[in-house]
């Protein structure tokens, strides 16, 4: 009943959140905090793990391919086919989620427990609006960040398995291009733009509703990100159930 009654709370969230909006002029200077707090401050980490996953990717592939007759164009596609595919769209959001969600349930927790929120209400604004808002239309730029962790894997693939005497440079060219499907685009965008709603809206609930001193806004980081991870790994399975089954 607890988890029904979470689950509800969330939702009347999500309707409070589109209710009486900000001031454009307000929002627009909030939006882009966010996006500098959120994505541009998230490439870092994003392009060192991609960077070195990929290259993880393709080292481990080559060592399995023990068999003679297996192409060496298979470590090309293998890594093409796992960071486009699941990586960087869903294992790369679970980083974010602690990561960006730890941030998102902290800073708005700390504003509920020194009361900053309360301040916003007496003052007329809604402050789910001005406080969740913004980071939904920042999140909106997180298949840019996808797309570079896309790109660095790949890269990073070619990187360790050219250089590192696995595979030549066109075997590995060949085996990225070799039965590209284009709707795995498609897929791994949809995915990333549904994960994103949830990497805004999720620790932004846990933040928003928590109750207590500075000790409770480290546990709500913390249950805020098991949440969210839960609901990203549920979401990625019915999603790949429902368009590539």
């Amino acid at each position: 009943m607890r988890y029904l009654h979470q689950i509800g709370a969330y939702f009347l969230m999500l309707k409070g959140i589109f209710g009486r909006m900000t001031k454009p002029s307000v929002l627009k200077k909030l939006i882009f905090k966010e996006i500098d707090d959120l994505i541009i401050g998230s490439l870092g980490i994003v392009a060192f793990i991609s960077f070195f996953i990929g290259a993880v990717v393709a080292i481990q592939t080559a060592l399995n391919l023990t068999n003679p007759f297996i192409p060496k164009e298979l470590i090309g596609f293998a890594s093409r086919q796992s960071i486009i595919l699941e990586f960087s769209p869903t294992f790369l959001s679970v980083i974010m989620a602690g990561k960006v969600g730890s941030f998102i349930t902290s800073s708005i927790g700390t504003m509920r427990v020194t009361e900053q929120i309360d301040a916003l209400e007496v003052m007329g604004i809604n402050s789910l609006n001005y406080l969740v808002f913004p980071k939904i239309v920042a999140m909106l730029f997180y298949p840019f960040v996808i797309a570079i962790s896309m790109f660095l894997g790949i890269f990073g693939g070619y990187v360790a398995g050219v250089y590192g005497g696995f595979v030549t440079s066109e075997q590995f060219i060949t085996g990225l291009t070799d039965e590209f499907i284009p709707f795995h685009i498609i897929y791994s965008f949809l995915k990333t733009i549904i994960f994103a709603f949830l990497l805004a809206t999720i620790p932004s609930f846990h933040g928003y509703y928590m109750k207590g001193g500075a000790l409770e806004v480290g546990k709500a980081s913390t249950v805020s990100f098991v949440w969210t991870t839960v609901c990203i790994i549920l979401l990625n399975y019915v999603i790949t159930q429902m368009l590539l089954s």
